[in-house]
């Protein structure tokens, strides 16, 4: 009997493609919804942003007031 996995191992799962938006924990796919982003905390503070929240902090970094940039 072999074991196979399926599921968040599996190529092309959406898993590997979702991210949180920091201001309203919003489910977010990479390539499907409009993604922002800071280029400065990114990695820090996993910044990404929804397209809603962007236009409420306007389009700027609430943690460092840089501008946001769409994540591709």
């Amino acid at each position: 009997m072999s074991l196979r996995l399926k599921g968040t191992n599996a190529y092309g799962h959406l898993g590997w493609f979702e991210v949180k938006c920091t201001i309203c924990n919003r489910t977010l796919r990479i390539g499907i919804d409009v993604v922002y982003k800071c280029p400065k905390c990114e990695k820090k503070y996993k910044a990404y942003f929804c397209e809603a929240d962007k236009r409420g902090v306007k389009g700027k970094c609430p943690y460092c007031n840089t501008e946001l940039v769409p994540a591709i």
